[in-house]
């Protein structure tokens, strides 16, 4: 066995510069892979990347808008003629708070611009090269609210929705080409977006509500990036190689356990 090595493999990470792609970055890269961060905030990803590259890793910054279908299909085509890409992992997305009635038509389009159609534009980018080149993996961050209600997140989850079934499909669809497609499903993670929004939602109470959220998973806390991005290791290296079409849960028990 190779303890999840990924020595030569290349890697597009996308929001690999921040929260549980962050995470994922460091991670790939500390086992191995050429990572490829893709990013909207070109100056965060240089960091990560230099970061990784003083820690002996290989890691590159690309700004791109994944709800751009021909920025990624540049990015991606620029990397292809270098080196096949190996892995993709679907991670870029924004949040949205609201019931249906709280959600307008901008904030539907805006989630859907980068959750559904940011996965759709970069697995379309790599999946030709990777039949051509005998197989790869794409991996794609769905999350608990693709399988469950959760209060207010109308329009996240419609997303969450779309990125559990497309996961499912592309999987059906390219499994003779050698082609594996999963998705991980998070309960919540303490990532800086979670300090942001109790700030600016609750503030003066931040440690309380921090407290209270983190008890809506039956473990009695969020999970840490980094517990994310080892589930993800696993499930992209050769490891995994009979694991294809699956949504796995790491949400300290939140589904079975709350319903």
């Amino acid at each position: 066995m190779s303890d999840f090595n990924l020595t030569g493999k290349v890697a597009i990470v996308t929001g690999g510069a921040s929260g549980i792609g962050l995470a994922i970055s460091r991670t790939f890269a500390r086992k191995g892979a050429q990572v490829y961060i893709f990013e909207m905030n070109q100056e965060q990803a240089g960091r990560t990347a230099d970061e990784i590259r003083a820690g002996g890793g290989k890691a590159v910054a690309i700004a791109c808008d994944v709800s751009s279908q021909e920025q990624v299909k540049q990015q991606v085509e620029a990397i292809l003629e270098k080196h096949p890409v190996d892995i993709l992992v679907n991670n870029a997305g924004i949040a949205h708070v609201g019931k249906l009635e709280g959600t307008t038509e901008a904030d539907f389009d805006r989630i859907y611009r980068v959750n559904v159609k940011g996965m759709y534009n970069c697995m379309l980018a790599v999946v030709g090269s990777m039949k051509a080149n005998g197989g790869g993996v794409i991996l794609n961050m769905a999350s608990v609210a693709a399988s469950v209600g959760i209060p207010d997140r109308f329009a996240y989850s419609m997303s969450k929705g779309a990125a559990r079934t497309m996961t499912f499909s592309v999987a059906k669809d390219y499994i003779s080409d050698g082609i594996r497609c999963n998705c991980i499903s998070p309960g919540r993670v303490h990532t800086p977006f979670v300090d942001g929004f109790l700030a600016k939602n609750y503030p003066g109470k931040e440690q309380e509500m921090f407290d209270k959220l983190s008890k809506t998973q039956p473990i009695g806390r969020m999970a840490a990036p980094e517990e994310i991005a080892s589930l993800a290791l696993f499930l992209c290296s050769d490891e995994a190689g009979f694991i294809t079409g699956c949504d796995y849960p790491i949400d300290g028990g939140f589904i079975k356990l709350n319903t």
